[in-house]
């Protein structure tokens, strides 16, 4: 994989952001032989600053797929990977990373893709090219392939091209790219289609990719999606051996649905109130109405109480779905989350139903599952819940899994799904959850077989992928593979036995064993090993299902064993091995290692290859956590980061308050030093009709002749609600005039009342959320009890999309109305770190230093750090008037404005 950056010819044109990183190209290429897609993303970039500075390389993989290499070509030096063992490339990380040689590179979890990012700081003129390749099985559904690929340059490239081709020896019936980009990019895709190979490209020019003629930003940020489906002659499926495998694509067609058995369990716990809720019973009242006559039927919805619309499984009569219809319309969510329970009372439906002789032998039972948190409720331990309902289900029936949104535990729906002959799909809670909840039940709607079981001839076939399914639902397909002795077989034959609806089918294939050579060998684009890939792809997807559901220690540790060695044979990243990415003389060294925790990434850091490197590299943060924190070191004004990355108002500690300005995309900070029992208004919002104030707490004793403080209460009044909320560091109470409910930091809830939602997380955070209009968190900093000075103290984040009026004030809510700010005149300040500059703000000259605050929400021990511009004298100049004109007597009052 080594690649030289002395063939990019001539780099002059680039158009450069502010930080004069220019993108030279930015590749993809992929090619699909039979299913298997071989990805490579390759960016070419160049640091024109008079500076050193970070060069980010940031893309996305679908979660299903395997890494098989990564290169970094620096100035003609090339950094080549390499697959360890997990522990030995740590150790070897770590060594380096002593000497200050090494870096991470992240990989973290988003919804349907995994963040690989990695970070160089380079000197002046460095160019730069990163090259990831990856692997992974097209899938079926719906009747269709589709291979989607997330292309995000970040930037302007001087040549951009999106480069698929297909490779499909059954023949390709047809190929599709739907405009996924955007009508931006109408007309710009091109495709061309043969009996068996096609080709997709997507080139645009520089003009075409700017978001406006006269932008320059891109408008390239999204998913690059081809759809496509091959030719099917047999009702047997297709089989294709080559180099020594086999593989088996088995998807009949024209076949009866069988009747189905099914249990929706909805999850209606407090977290589903608002758009959530509403999206879900939109897309069951779809679902039910396409329930067929001959299905069975029932509706389980629950939080802290499970309860039932039917005790037991009806039929899917216009009546009982018009029934069934209103009770899903009557659903308020409230209280909490009893998964086990609602699960198990779900299984034990079925069972009984079965038990009864009520179930038609030829039927399917499944159970679907739709939820949005971690339980909170009755049985908390997931490993438990697991057991529980694995042996409920025995096997009988299967359980799909539909998690909304970002709290909910995915691999915890994934794994209990995969247990119990199902899958799981993560959609977001917005407003696309209704047709996302309506595509997923579509995929399992319409069973055709069931117990179906492949056969191959013993003695020519061994190492064979999982050989018997429980069901096949129309518009999906069925991959069987293995290794095949072809020097003493001229046909493979294959059996399929399976389930129908008024029969048992028995279906042959029969194939040539050269069949494939010379198809495969005249086109340049196949893939020669794609047999061996697929079989290697299946196999250990499928020994690590077999781990999670393993009985023992010994079997398990015997399969994890095995999954690494085949890991390491056929060098691909799996959870139990790493890359490590090397220069030549191996003392320069990145670890690209899948984080334990999906939600956490693994070994952030900068890889330092200036001249003069300081021992330690910089540490990063990585994206997902929606806060990015950049290397202090002295640099030119820079706009800070995007605003899906750093949009957050905070005031935190002691008390820190940090606004970030949208148009400008800065953070701008000051401190508030004011005296224990002061309320300092945050927000008044008279129009409508909101406050936010915070009472000062005092330290236990002063350090250096000083008296920290912090927020110890904060009070909200929703005045056109009538509903005020305190929030200290003991209790969170929710009053109603004479009315009051409270709820301590030891619980995990929901509060609802006039369409304001609290939602509480035990020991960490409060959420309110108004409809849809406004959002608020607050979060609780614990400390040790005996400790001689700290306390106990909250922090509040409120960010700035929040729908306040234009006469909105306060300390927060005065920057509704964004204030022209100028910041020039950069210069050293006292320390390296900490260089100043003049800002212009509200008719003042302000001189301000670069410096970090600390953003809690994901590390509440010790923070993120995040870069903004700090203004002294207790924020004067910035914030209108003096701090302590935001005073105000009581925990509810409006400011009061002269």
């Amino acid at each position: 994989f080594q690649r030289s950056t002395s063939d990019w010819g001539y780099v002059g044109d680039l158009v450069e952001d502010d930080d004069k990183i220019g993108l030279y190209s930015y590749k993809v290429q992929s090619t699909i032989t039979s299913r298997l897609a071989n990805t490579m993303i390759q960016a070419k970039m160049v640091n024109n600053a008079k500076r050193s500075q970070h060069i980010v390389f940031d893309v996305q993989v679908p979660k299903g797929a395997f890494i098989d290499s990564f290169t970094m070509d620096v100035n003609g030096i090339t950094f080549t990977s390499s697959i360890r063992e997990k522990s030995e490339a740590r150790r070897m990380y770590s060594q380096a990373k002593a000497k200050g040689k090494a870096a991470g590179i992240v990989r973290s979890n988003t919804m349907d893709m995994e963040n690989f990012k990695t970070e160089v700081n380079v000197p002046p003129g460095t160019k730069i090219q990163f090259e990831l390749h990856y692997q992974e099985m097209i899938r079926r559904k719906l009747s269709s392939y589709e291979h989607t690929i997330s292309v995000k340059p970040g930037r302007l490239a001087k040549h951009m091209e999106v480069d698929v081709r297909i490779i499909e020896p059954q023949g390709i019936r047809y190929v599709h790219a739907p405009n996924s980009l955007g009508d931006h990019f109408d007309g710009i895709t091109t495709i061309s289609k043969g009996e068996k190979k096609a080709h997709v490209s997507f080139k645009p020019t520089m003009a075409q990719q700017r978001k406006c003629p006269t932008c320059s930003s891109t408008a390239v940020d999204g998913n690059f999606v081809v759809q496509y489906d091959v030719n099917r002659e047999t009702t047997g499926g297709e089989l294709e051996i080559f180099n020594g495998y086999f593989v088996h694509f088995f998807a009949p067609e024209n076949l009866d649905p069988l009747p189905k058995n099914i249990l929706f369990v909805i999850d209606v716990s407090g977290s589903m109130w608002g758009l959530k809720m509403k999206q879900t019973i939109e897309a069951m009242k779809a679902i039910l109405s396409e329930l067929r006559a001959a299905d069975q039927f029932s509706l389980i919805d629950f939080n802290h109480n499970v309860r039932c619309w039917r005790d037991n499984l009806v039929s899917a009569t216009p009546s009982q779905v018009e029934d069934a219809k209103k009770y899903i319309q009557t659903i308020h969510p409230n209280g909490g989350t009893n998964i086990n329970e609602a699960l198990l009372r779900a299984t034990f439906i079925l069972n009984e139903a079965q038990n009864l002789g009520m179930l038609d032998p030829n039927s399917v039972s499944m159970i679907v599952l739709v939820s949005d948190g971690d339980p909170t409720v009755g049985e908390l331990k997931l490993t438990t819940i697991q057991k529980n309902v694995k042996q409920s289900i025995k096997d009988e029936f299967s359980l799909f899994c539909l998690g909304i949104g970002f709290d909910v535990d995915y691999d915890f729906l994934q794994r209990i799904a995969t247990d119990n002959r199902g899958m799981a799909q993560r959609i977001f809670g917005n407003q696309e959850t209704s047709a996302q909840m309506k595509k997923f039940y579509n995929q399992v709607s319409t069973p055709l077989l069931k117990k179906i079981q492949f056969n191959y001839p013993q003695e020519s076939v061994s190492d064979v992928t999982q050989s018997s399914f429980h069901n096949y639902f129309g518009g999906s397909e069925i991959i069987v593979a293995g290794k095949v002795d072809t020097e003493n077989l001229q046909h493979l034959e294959s059996i399929v036995t399976a389930t129908a609806a008024n029969a048992e089918l028995v279906m042959e294939t029969l194939r040539d064993v050269e069949e494939l050579d010379g198809f495969m060998k005249k086109d340049r684009y196949a893939d020669p090993e794609f047999t061996r890939k697929l079989w290697a792809y299946l196999t250990v997807n499928q020994m690590l299902a077999e781990r999670n559901m393993a009985p023992t220690a010994a079997l398990k540790r015997n399969i994890t064993k095995s999954i690494l060695q085949m890991s390491l044979d056929h060098h691909i990243v799996t959870p139990f091995t790493a890359m490590l990415i090397e220069n030549p003389e191996k003392d320069e060294i990145m670890l690209a290692d899948q984080p334990k925790d999906p939600r956490r990434g693994c070994c952030p850091g900068t890889l330092d290859l200036t001249p003069n490197a300081p021992n330690a590299p910089s540490s990063g943060i990585p994206p997902w956590v929606n806060i990015t924190a950049v290397p202090v070191s002295f640099m030119p004004e820079q706009a800070a980061s995007s605003v899906s990355t750093v949009s957050i108002n905070r005031v935190d500690n002691d008390p820190h308050f940090t606004i970030y300005l949208p148009k400008s995309q800065r953070n701008i900070c000051f401190n508030i030093d004011s005296e224990p029992g002061k309320i300092l208004n945050l927000v008044s919002d008279p129009g409508t009709g909101v406050v936010v104030n915070g009472q000062l707490i005092g330290a236990k004793k002063p350090e250096n002749k000083k008296l920290s403080t912090y927020f110890g209460k904060i009070g909200f009044y929703f005045k056109n609600k009538g509903l005020k909320v305190e929030i200290s560091t003991e209790t969170i109470t929710l009053k109603d005039g004479s009315y009051s409910i409270t709820l301590s930091w030891s619980d995990t809830g929901h509060i609802i009342r006039k369409q304001l939602l609290i939602s509480v997380k035990k020991e960490r955070n409060v959420t309110i959320t108004v409809g849809e209009e406004m959002s608020f968190m607050v979060l609780l900093h614990r400390v040790w009890k005996k400790h001689p000075v700290n306390v106990d103290f909250l922090g509040i984040y409120i960010p700035p999309e929040n729908h306040l009026s234009p006469a909105a004030h306060g300390l927060i809510g005065q920057f509704v109305n964004e204030p022209d700010v100028y910041i020039h005149n950069q210069r050293p300040g006292q320390t390296p770190e900490k260089p100043q500059a003049t800002m212009e703000v509200k008719g003042n000259k302000l001189t301000v230093t670069r410096g970090l605050q600390k953003d809690y929400r994901t590390d509440r021990v010790f923070g993120t750090d995040v870069q903004c511009w700090f203004v002294h004298n207790s924020g004067k100049g910035f914030i209108d008037g003096h701090y302590r004109d935001y005073l105000v007597p009581h925990l509810y009052s409006f400011l009061k404005r002269p």
